[in-house]
């Protein structure tokens, strides 16, 4: 990566982190996926429940093999192959009362707001209550300098692409645009924004410099 890229992916992450810290929040920074990668892996406490969630980030990541070799992890996987939809439904419940909880964000602003757009609602969910503990890997291209541009971003790019990637029958997967339809498999139904936590350090944001995820 360019040198001048990288000096500000780190010099961003830090004002960042410092804003999640004022929110009650953890923030850390890794140059590369591979690092961040790792530190994830070394932040799992033995014998712990870990719940994975759809994210593109995490998967590109590699960490869902690694974390189920971990010795005593419990993995809860709603796309494990081979699960009916039933199956995948209930392990989703199942993850609002895990250990730890390992997914990405959507869209991370400059002052520290984490902001979501989910289909179903478990990921958005269990980021707000459930797991003890909520790590989150965020690529640097999910940085948004405000509220605003965060909720464009998350509805405009990463909404579509995200529809495109699982193939559901949506207008924007014709056009790539958001047609703020009514359809069956719309995933953009319920909104979050994290702006804080009571339980100081339960969401941890492990910031990476490099592209990941949409």
């Amino acid at each position: 990566m360019d040198t001048h890229q990288m000096a500000w992916n780190k010099k961003v992450a830090d004002v960042i982190i410092q804003n999640l810290e004022k929110r009650r929040m953890e923030g850390s920074y890794a140059d590369t996926a591979a690092q961040a990668g790792q530190e994830v892996l070394a932040m799992i406490p033995p014998d712990a429940t870990v719940y994975r969630s759809g994210s593109m980030t995490t998967t590109n990541l590699g960490l869902w093999d690694r974390l189920a070799e971990l010795p005593g992890v419990t993995l809860i996987d709603p796309y494990q192959p081979g699960l009916s939809p039933e199956e995948s439904f209930e392990a989703r419940r199942r993850g609002l009362t895990a250990d730890v909880m390992v997914a990405s964000t959507n869209a991370i602003t400059m002052d520290g707001k984490l902001v979501n757009l989910d289909g179903m609602g478990n990921r958005a969910a269990a980021m707000i209550f459930g797991p003890h503990k909520v790590i989150l890997v965020v690529g640097m291209n999910k940085v948004a300098p405000d509220l605003e541009s965060a909720i464009a971003r998350v509805k405009h790019y990463a909404a579509p692409v995200n529809s495109i990637r699982i193939g559901y029958k949506n207008p924007c997967t014709e056009t790539g645009i958001c047609a703020d339809c009514r359809s069956p498999q719309r995933i953009c139904n319920m909104w979050s924004i994290i702006e804080g936590h009571m339980l100081k350090g339960r969401i941890h944001v492990k910031l990476v410099g490099e592209t990941l995820g949409y």
